[in-house]
């Protein structure tokens, strides 16, 4: 396919409480866009306040995909997330509208831009479970040392107790007979299926940032996250989905919740893990070259979001005929 019949993509990205929600949904009615979420959290029904879900009101009349459609005890993959936010670029596309990806799952977007690749392959269920079924008899050092003997670069890569991801290496390899770093190599080199155009928000004032994200986290709980996180679980959703157990927002109050800490001490730690998944956040997306950067604050102070808008709209039209 070549570039001129690419499907134009645009992706607003950034950390946790960045603001790119609000301007990708400008950007939707300045572009006459749809948004696709690109959340790895936002996809489950009733985990609201603490994904940061856009409120109906915030949504502003704007078509948003890709939220709110599985159970919080269903399984869901990134391979299975590439698969729709496929169909619904294609869609949107089809119906003379213009896809704008929103979140800050990066893995998503990354395998969304290459159409997928080695990583989200089908796995191997029967395979998986003697690799994991091998880690508990033999111990995770003996492992890592399978992994060692057929693919050193992503042992080095990969701690031993990460069994997870010593797993999924073991099982690209056995399933492709292509190591992991092989496939990585690959999928960096792929040509995108995408005419995309990717703007970062960026903030030069860290302590702003964390702020905002202290700011965020008063007004999640004043929005019901407390009384969400004990619904969710009392249903056993924790119990039975570990990817929402691990969810920031609702692990650090469920010691609360079991009398076990007070909730100023759960507050704090959900502050200060939110601001660690920040940090996080801004080293992935640093990283990427395909990253277009606009600076949220200028001096130490916001830019007005007229500002932020207008540098926006700037990067997008590089795209063309948008």
């Amino acid at each position: 396919m070549t570039a001129n019949h690419k499907i134009k993509i645009l992706a607003v990205v950034g950390s946790t409480a960045s603001g790119k929600t609000a301007l990708s949904i400008a950007l939707a009615q300045k572009l006459g866009g749809e948004i696709i979420s690109c959340d790895s959290m936002q996809i489950y029904r009733r985990m609201d306040v603490g994904t940061a879900k856009p409120t109906v009101e915030e949504m502003d009349g704007v078509v948003h995909h890709l939220l709110d459609f599985i159970e919080p005890d269903e399984p869901f993959s990134c391979a299975e997330y590439v698969t729709l936010a496929k169909e619904k670029a294609e869609e949107i596309h089809a119906r003379g509208r213009f896809p704008i990806l929103c979140g800050g799952t990066g893995l998503y977007l990354d395998s969304f831009l290459r159409g997928g690749g080695f990583e989200e392959t089908e796995t191997d269920p029967a395979l998986r479970e003697s690799l994991f079924a091998f880690a508990a008899e033999q111990g995770n050092h003996a492992l890592h040392e399978r992994l060692r003997a057929v693919d050193p670069e992503s042992a080095d890569a990969i701690h031993e107790n990460n069994v997870k991801r010593v797993v999924r290496a073991l099982e690209i390899f056995e399933t492709t007979g292509v190591t992991k770093t092989e496939a990585d190599r690959r999928s960096r080199t792929l040509e995108s299926p995408y005419d995309a155009c990717v703007i970062g928000l960026r903030y030069e004032s860290r302590e702003l940032l964390y702020q905002r994200i202290d700011k965020r986290v008063d007004l999640m709980l004043e929005a019901g996250l407390l009384e969400e996180t004990d619904r969710l679980m009392k249903e056993g959703v924790f119990e039975r989905n570990s990817t929402a157990a691990q969810a920031i927002g609702y692990k650090e109050l469920l010691g609360y919740l079991r009398g076990e800490q007070s909730l100023d001490g759960a507050v704090e730690d959900l502050k200060r893990a939110t601001r660690r998944y920040a940090k996080r956040q801004i080293t992935w997306f640093g990283a990427k070259d395909y990253v277009q950067w606009i600076n949220a604050d200028e001096d130490g102070k916001m830019r007005s979001f007229e500002e932020i808008l207008g540098d926006a709209l700037t990067v997008a039209s590089t795209l063309g005929g948008i």
